[in-house]
């Protein structure tokens, strides 16, 4: 997979593609990554990528000509066909479609990503309209420029492709993951003490030392109970959804004694605030 990346910053990346995962990727021969100056493809004196907002307002604007001849200059396929040729030109912008899991899961099939990172007050809009396949945010916030996000859509992708992480279900079993039934068949690795998280937060971990400060690793963890162990994992994923992101609860892949569960913890909390405000 190859991903290719226009800033006005391409220092910005000298060292986030030195460490880790993406390290053992790119060396590995699993991940191509190529970073593009924006200046580059300009044509004055003073390399100028950035202009007034038409209208009036604050901020710079990118302009739409160094963006464009920096992606016709990568050889893509033409817009129309870029899909079924799995390739993908990306807008990092706030105005974007809120970035997910799901998205990089879909990303992940792609063999060509080009990542487009906006800076000042915004990018222009024929930009979004003419050049671009999606126009994508990570996240309810405004940052300085699209660098980061750059980062984070790489990483949130590339850990996905076979054999980057050292073990595939690495990617599958963790927070907003696919349910039980849309993950690979385990077919002969005996029972599982994990579920598939069916878009929900993951469960707690815990590791050596079994007593720390004066908290202990919950017994059900050393029992050797497969199935009751998937069991209590489950009910704290859904107990710290429901504490941190209750949002996921409403398109959480939940079965009949997952829901009775939570119906417990809800009925728990409304008992404990009427407690409260007596």
């Amino acid at each position: 997979m190859r991903f290719d990346i226009i800033t006005i910053f391409p220092g910005f990346f000298a060292g986030i593609f030195e460490h880790g995962v993406i390290k053992r990727a790119i060396q590995g021969g699993l991940l191509e990554v190529a970073v593009h100056d924006l200046r580059e493809f300009t044509h004055d004196r003073h390399r100028t990528v950035d202009d007034r907002p038409f209208g009036g307002g604050e901020g710079m604007v990118l302009k739409p000509e160094p963006l464009a001849e920096a992606v016709e200059h990568l050889e893509l396929a033409p817009r129309q066909e870029r899909r079924v040729k799995g390739q993908t030109v990306i807008l990092l912008s706030a105005q974007g479609k809120r970035y997910s899991q799901a998205m990089a899961r879909e990303l992940a099939q792609n063999s060509r990503v080009v990542l487009l990172c906006g800076r000042y007050e915004g990018v222009d809009e024929r930009v979004s309209e003419l050049i671009a396949d999606q126009e994508l945010s990570i996240g309810d916030y405004v940052l300085s420029g699209g660098e980061l996000a750059a980062a984070v859509v790489l990483d949130t992708t590339m850990r996905l492709l076979p054999g980057v992480l050292g073990n595939q279900a690495s990617s599958e079993y963790e927070s907003f993951g696919l349910a039980d039934g849309l993950l690979e068949s385990k077919t002969g690795e005996g029972v599982s003490s994990i579920h598939g998280a069916g878009g929900l937060l993951d469960y707690p971990h815990y590791t050596r030392p079994a007593e720390f400060r004066g908290l202990t690793v919950p017994e059900v963890l050393s029992s050797g109970n497969h199935e009751q162990i998937r069991r209590w994992r489950r009910q704290q994923a859904i107990r710290k959804t429901l504490r941190n992101r209750p949002d996921l609860l409403q398109t959480a892949a939940l079965s009949t004694e997952d829901r009775s569960y939570l119906r417990t913890l809800e009925l728990h909390a409304e008992g404990a605030q009427s407690k409260d405000s007596v």
